[in-house]
């Protein structure tokens, strides 16, 4: 039980990091447009986070109770968005509790080795949440106009959102977000074990 709690404790504070990673990507405008910073940070975060707790308890399904603290945490804050008149989609939430049940299926299915875990684990978070997330902000309407619309006060002007060029770097933003998430949350996740042992 003190190990549950302390995970509750522990998981809204990093919900604080994770939504904010990446420089408010947590925000429509800011997960559209920048949707392979948003995979990256998303990606990563959740891995370093729920393998280091997973390991701490031994359980498998601590990495989805852990996704699933955050995705409550974040629908409170798009509520209080909500409530002080922003549109529903103004905040996005991010689509972390598939991708942190794979994890834990597959620390389950290895039989808790951790190696398998952070190598295999954070390879199919680093390819699905990508996935994901795409089909999540596909669901929003108007991105842009949105955010042209409903301007944040504390929104710094480097980051005013621009009409996307279509094409010009590449036009699957899908392939490099799950591509760069995968790469990168392989050996992050296994630095935090490291440090967890």
């Amino acid at each position: 039980t003190t190990h549950y709690l302390f995970i509750v404790v522990v998981a809204v504070n990093s919900a604080l990091l994770t939504i904010n990673a990446g420089d408010y990507i947590f925000y429509t405008d800011w997960a559209w447009t920048s949707f392979v910073v948003f995979s990256i940070s998303q990606s990563t975060m959740l891995v370093v986070g729920a393998i280091y707790y997973m390991l701490f308890t031994g359980v498998p399904g601590t990495a989805t109770y852990y996704a699933t603290i955050m995705t409550i945490y974040t629908w409170v804050a798009k509520g209080a968005w909500f409530a002080l008149g922003y549109p529903y989609d103004f905040v996005a939430v991010p689509v972390w509790i598939p991708s942190a049940m794979l994890l834990d299926l597959t620390y389950w299915a290895t039989r808790r080795n951790k190696h398998a875990a952070i190598l295999i684990g954070g390879t199919l978070v680093g390819l699905s949440l990508p996935m994901f997330n795409m089909i999540n902000l596909l669901t929003i309407r108007d991105p842009l106009e949105m955010a042209f619309k409903y301007p944040r006060p504390t929104l710094p002007p480097y980051m005013t959102p621009i009409e996307p060029q279509v094409g010009k770097f590449y036009n699957s933003p899908v392939a490099l977000g799950a591509g760069a998430g995968a790469v990168l949350s392989v050996p992050i996740a296994a630095l935090g074990a490291k440090l967890n042992t």
